[in-house]
């Protein structure tokens, strides 16, 4: 297995002439990357791994060469990834990245800051007032929770008392809308600010610095492809404030892909007229959408490879743990433990370690969230045999190997088989998580539907998935049925 995981990773890392270009799991990155990867594609294969995670993850990919470059934010690079406490100068920050072999370039013309937003009722205008009001709900999201230019600093520049309930980005505009939470954080060029009639709070304490639209790059894709790189140099200073808002707004407002909102802004750039503006979208047309096929293989993939891996690694854990009384209860209890590790944690530990992102963290993760199933009935089938029978076996002049081939095993097929079914199962939900690295799946379009609140992306991503594991359950049952059969007879 360990084999297999470093062949696959040495095919991903490979350079196959592929500029491979990253976004983060948000509307405007989503979109930023997709003009990039459409302007860079008359020159050369493009690849866009969207919708990767958080910073962290991003940043792991671009270290490790999964991808050659993404949009990222001035401020963000210079506080969150050089963890500067104050603001640093472009050469200072420069020279910081080249030692990590990193540069940034083409600034794309807008300064998208993080902002706080309320409700326009609530009679706020600047961020130190909300310390006087500490019975304001904060629902913010999780990266700007954890972010050293988040939470943590402007709680203490403003003295803010409240503490923050972690809500996804995708759905802060609703839950504000709907009065669950008073104060949400935003991006200033949010298409959602107007449509909800929302306050945005002015800095009056100049806490957050200025998130200028670069791209972050390793310094050897300029020399990697020439021209796709000074095709790429043409898009500096060309997306103004308002532009970048009327393409958030397309995509989140109309329902237009990320692909045709790019199309569109670049058709415009050449002088050429828009089309016309995308009908909205039926939930079939969605759910059977020509990337139907591609999803479904790459989930399929991921569920057989992980779980078959786990079967060649539980069950005989689970044999180990059923016939050695002292390593029953430390296997048990390790395989345990593994289950209970969070998921999006899991793969941020792995990409580091793994050094790459995609298929070959996922299925490690997946591995690993498959073996408790596996391991614990493979222990209680062996356990459930009936003593008389294999003391029998024994007195038959059986070995204790040949015991457990024909006769443990054998008895045991049928909750060892359940297991695995639980395994298989499970693992159809937890492959959707594939997608925040770039692996595929039916999650790419639960992610792209989180970030756009839209729910018929989202069931178009969970009506598969549902479907594809009652599917696993029905096949392992009708194998259950029929090894029954073949016992009997």
């Amino acid at each position: 297995m360990a084999a297999a995981l470093l062949v696959c990773s040495s095919f991903a890392r490979a350079d196959d002439g592929t500029l491979r270009i990253g976004s983060k799991r948000f509307t405007e990155s989503y979109i930023l990357a997709e003009v990039v990867a459409q302007t860079a594609a008359p020159h050369v294969k493009v690849e866009h791994r969207q919708g990767l995670g958080n910073t962290a993850i991003v940043l792991a990919a671009l270290k490790n060469g999964s991808i050659d470059l993404y949009p990222e934010y001035v401020g963000t690079i210079d506080q969150e990834i050089l963890k500067h406490a104050q603001p640093s100068s472009l050469e200072q920050i420069r020279g910081e990245l080249a030692k990590m072999g990193f540069g940034i370039a083409v600034p794309l013309g807008f300064n998208n800051t993080y902002a706080l937003a309320v409700r326009g009722d609530a009679g706020l205008g600047t961020v130190s007032e909300l310390a006087r009001h500490p019975e304001l709900r904060f629902g913010l999201s999780h990266e700007f929770i954890g972010r050293t230019d988040g939470w943590p600093g402007l709680a203490g520049r403003y003295g803010l008392p409240q503490q923050p309930r972690g809500l996804d980005h995708g759905i802060a505009y609703e839950a504000l809308a709907a009065r669950q939470v008073d104060v949400i954080d935003i991006y200033s060029t949010d298409a959602k600010i107007a449509r909800y009639g929302l306050t945005v709070l002015r800095d009056d304490r100049a806490y957050f610095p200025r998130y200028d639209a670069v791209l972050l790059y390793r310094l050897d894709t300029a020399a990697r492809f020439p021209q796709a790189w000074r095709a790429i140099g043409g898009l500096e200073g060309k997306i103004s404030e308002r532009d970048m808002i009327g393409m958030n707004a397309a995509a989140e407002l109309e329902g237009q892909s990320f692909a045709d909102v790019a199309r569109r802004w670049l058709a415009r750039q050449g002088g050429n007229a828009a089309q016309p503006a995308a009908t909205p979208r039926s939930l079939a047309g969605v759910l059977f959408g020509p990337d139907l096929a591609r999803l479904t293989g790459q989930h399929v993939m991921l569920v057989a490879l992980s779980v078959l891996l786990a079967c060649i690694a539980g069950v005989p854990l689970g044999v180990l743990a059923a016939l050695r009384p002292r390593l029953r209860q430390p296997v048990l209890a390790l395989t345990g433990v593994l289950q209970t590790v969070p998921s999006l944690a899991l793969l941020a530990m792995l990409i580091p370690l793994l050094g790459t992102i995609g298929i070959v963290p996922a299925l490690v993760a997946l591995f690993v969230y498959a073996l408790l199933p596996i391991v614990r009935n493979t222990c209680t089938g062996i356990l459930g045999i009936a003593p008389g029978l294999r003391q029998a076996a024994l007195a038959l002049g059986l070995t204790p190997r040949q015991r457990l081939w024909h006769v443990d095993l054998p008895l045991a097929l049928r909750v060892i088989l359940a297991g695995v079914k639980t395994a298989a199962v499970m693992s159809v939900g937890t492959a959707t998580i594939a997608a925040f690295i770039g692996a595929g799946g039916y999650g790419e379009r639960i992610t792209t539907g989180l970030a756009l609140n839209d729910n018929t992306m989202l069931l178009a991503g969970a009506l598969p998935a549902a479907a594809l594991a009652l599917l696993t359950q029905g096949l392992f049952e009708l194998l259950e049925r029929r090894l029954v059969v073949a016992r009997k007879k």
